[in-house]
This record gives C-alpha cells, structure tokens and sequence, in this order.
C-alpha cells in the first residue's frame, strides 16, 4: 500500500455521505454529539432486539488452550485456570451474539473449534501477523461473504448484552462506524458499515493509546462515529472480578467463582484501571473530536 489511505479514504467517503449528510452528524461535532446520537442508537437497538439487523456481528478470538490465552491472568491463575475462563468468556460472548438481532454471526477464530461454539456461526480462519492485519482480515472476510455493515468484538467482554450489539447495528444504519472504548485505553466494539484496510492496517495495538489512536483514524478518515458505553475488557485478576460482578449470571462468573477469588487471587483492582474515579482519566485518552 502506497501513498496516504486517510487521504484516499477521505475522499471516498466524502462522495459516498452526500446523501446521507442530512442525517448524520458529522465527527467534527465531537464525542458529545457522537454519544448523545449512540445513546438514541442503542434505544433503537433495544426496541429492535428480537428483530433482524441489516448487519453482521464478527468474533474474533483464539482457541482456548492452556498457556496461550489468557497469559497475563497468570498468576495468580495457572494457565489451566485461565484458559477455563477464557472459554468461559468465549462461551458467553458466542451465547449473546447468537441473541442479537444480526443477519450473519462469524467467528474469526486462531486454532479450532470446540464445545463452546454454538451453532450458526460460520468460522473463518485468521489471517495476518500483527493485530491490526487480523482485524483487517477478519473485516474482509466477513464483507466479502456479506457485503453488510460488520460489528466486531473480541473474546475479553463476557459481560456485553445483545442490546448493546443491537444498538452498535442499529448506529450503522446512519453512522459509518460505531466504536466501543475499553477501560485500559484500547476498544471492545468497532463497527463499520464499508470495511477498509487503510482504517485499521498500522494502528498500534494492545498499547495504553491503541483506542485513541483508532478513533482518530476513524475521524481522520471523514466517518461519522456512532460512541457505545465504556466497557471493561478482562485482562489482569482484578478485571476478572469487576467484570465477574459485572455479570454475576454469567458463564464466566461461574467459573472464576468456582476457582475461588479474594486476596489469594489478587483480584485487587489493578491501578489506575478498576476505580470508579479512574474511569474519567481512561476516557481522557479518547479524543472527543
């Protein structure tokens, strides 16, 4: 890929807004307006659950064998322990984007299948090295079959609702993309009604900036972006418990739960991540504009 894809893609979306410029907002009024229209976005979601969205929902995840999911859960997990609750994760993330309302359900999946994919996927292999090459695989991919707007979420959130996927469709119908932010800088969610490499290809992933530095090259791009509720991704033990109460009926809150939690675990909130007043710092780092 040669030359500036925000540039290229930039105009491509220029054209392709005209007609729906009257009703969309544009990203330059900045993440107030973008959350105010996501907050009526997910009302449309929720009184459409039950309804079949004009989009797919894409999971992208890893197979989860000991020693190569979960890693930074151990310790105080074993790499047995954490992949148990990887699959439980896995389990409940499969479970409720088989309850939203989406015309495809894809699982992007590293290593095989398992016990915990429910049917209705259609599986596709992963491609790529880095992160970003992934997620841009995992977007074409799922185009390419269905040329619909893509939703795509990993493995980390078991504690997201099929509301929260119907409102990330719903915003697709008038947003070029719709993003979720998680709580240590990167994103849970990012949807997008026309997939393209130059999005995602060199955003630095798994970084504290990764989230910030994909909106604004969401927003650089020229889209609209639709904003979702910041959600916490499970990363450490102590994410593990907030998300756990978060979800207390929960696949994976029955598992952590028999593994048994406490000090022993060292299921603290880690710094600067879990504490409600570090909330407000995390979403500093997403720029409103």
């Amino acid at each position: 890929m040669t030359g500036d894809p925000s540039a290229s893609r930039r105009g491509a979306h220029a054209r392709d807004d005209r007609n729906a410029a009257q009703q969309t907002v544009p990203a330059r009024d900045g993440g107030r307006r973008d959350a105010a229209r996501a907050g009526k976005d997910g009302r449309a979601g929720r009184e459409r659950a039950g309804h079949e969205c004009d989009g797919q929902i894409v999971v992208i995840a890893k197979e989860p064998v000991a020693g190569r999911v979960k890693t930074r859960l151990t310790p105080p997990f074993s790499p047995e322990e954490a992949a148990l609750l990887a699959t439980a994760a896995l389990a409940d993330t499969l479970g409720t984007v088989a309850r939203a309302p989406a015309r495809h359900r894809v699982l992007a999946l590293r290593g095989g299948t398992g016990p915990w994919l429910p049917p209705g996927f259609a599986v596709l292999p992963q491609r790529g090295i880095g992160l970003d090459q992934r997620l841009t695989a995992a977007f074409e991919d799922a185009y390419r079959a269905h040329p619909l707007p893509v939703v795509l979420i990993g493995m980390d959130t078991p504690q997201v609702t099929p509301a929260l996927l119907a409102g990330a469709l719903a915003a697709l119908a008038t947003r070029d993309a719709v993003f979720g932010p998680a709580a240590d800088g990167g994103f849970w969610l990012l949807g997008l009604r026309r997939p393209d490499p130059a999005l995602l290809l060199g955003v630095p992933m798994s970084q504290p900036t990764t989230g910030a530095a994909q909106l604004s090259r969401l927003r650089a791009a020229g889209l609209s972006v639709g904003m979702l509720p910041l959600l916490r991704d499970v990363d450490t033990a102590g994410d593990a418990a907030a998300v756990a109460a978060e979800a207390p009926s929960s696949r994976f809150a029955a598992a952590l739960a028999a593994l048994g939690t406490g000090a022993t675990r060292g299921t603290r909130p880690a710094p600067g991540r879990t504490s409600e007043e570090g909330v407000p710092v995390v979403m500093k780092k997403f720029p409103t504009k």
